[in-house]
């Protein structure tokens, strides 16, 4: 805390996953007012840029209101080391978009990247004779539809995306739920705990025995602590041995909090403090 500048920088050099018009960019514009952005194709890349220190910051989508955890962003986590300083929740509205004057009759095959489609699933339900393809970014898939040319394919994509690679909006705010959000999280490669923070991320591996789960969890109900997510994710080349991810709401400056830190060390077979921060709301 001591170490950490009071004030949240302005203009740093900022990693996301994508081309412009991503909603990692979109999200950058929320943690930053001027930010540097840097595109790369994968979100191990992001990471791998925030741990080799090619970038200030990372900008990483981590699970959606809809659609859930993104669980490969889970699995990198525990891949990589990093720090969340910042996290923010940002409505997104998907919207299918082709090349001028394509109409729905017209579309054979949809992409965008899974988690979009999973957001949209009733709507593409709806749609006869037509393939879905996944595709890596969705304002990637907006790309290429508008660089192909063709008229038998459509993106699910944002507004912005649409404005940006000369595309018509076909049908808009296709999403399932009208209240979308997306949560983002800012990640660095030093630890720092910005003023405001009252929002805490962990990682553990729990003892490979019966019971074991159950009591980290009594350490958070012993104090009084609000566990708001848990997550578990298989940790590769071992049998059934899970990674878990803790988020918890709970002010950096209380002794509880201290104590909850140095309890769940102990009783962990791996343990990784990731930060405390504040959340925008947008």
């Amino acid at each position: 805390i001591e170490n950490t500048p009071k004030i949240f920088p302005t203009s740093p050099s900022v990693a996301c996953q994508g081309v412009e018009g991503a909603n990692s960019q979109a999200a950058a514009g929320r943690f930053f007012q001027n930010p540097l952005i840097m595109y790369f194709d994968t979100f191990d890349a992001v990471f791998s840029a925030i741990e080799n220190g090619l970038c200030d910051y990372g900008v990483i989508p981590i699970e959606n209101s809809t659609a859930g955890s993104v669980n490969q962003v889970y699995d990198l986590m525990y891949k990589h080391e990093f720090k969340i300083v910042r996290s923010a929740r940002l409505k997104i509205d998907h919207n299918l978009v082709a090349v001028p004057g394509v109409k729905l009759s017209d579309i054979k095959e949809v992409i965008s990247h899974p988690q979009a489609i999973g957001q949209c699933e009733k709507y593409l339900a709806s749609l006869k004779g037509i393939t879905i393809t996944p595709y890596e970014n969705t304002a990637k898939a907006a790309k290429y539809v508008a660089e192909s040319g063709r008229r038998d394919i459509a993106a699910i994509s944002s507004k912005y995306c649409s404005e940006l690679y000369g595309l018509d909006i076909v049908a808009s705010s296709i999403q399932d739920n009208g209240n979308n959000y997306t949560r983002f999280i800012c990640i660095s490669k030093n630890l720092e705990i910005y003023p405001g923070a009252e929002k805490t991320s962990v990682m553990l591996t729990a003892p490979h025995r019966p019971g074991s789960l159950y009591s980290v969890l009594g350490k958070f109900y012993g104090l009084g602590m609000n566990l708001i997510k848990l997550e578990s994710r298989p940790i590769p080349d071992r049998d059934f041995e899970f990674m878990f991810y803790f988020d918890v709401k709970a002010s950096v400056y209380s002794d509880k909090f201290i104590q909850l830190i140095g309890e769940l060390e102990q009783i962990s077979d791996e343990f990784r403090y990731l930060g405390s921060y504040s959340e925008v709301v947008e």
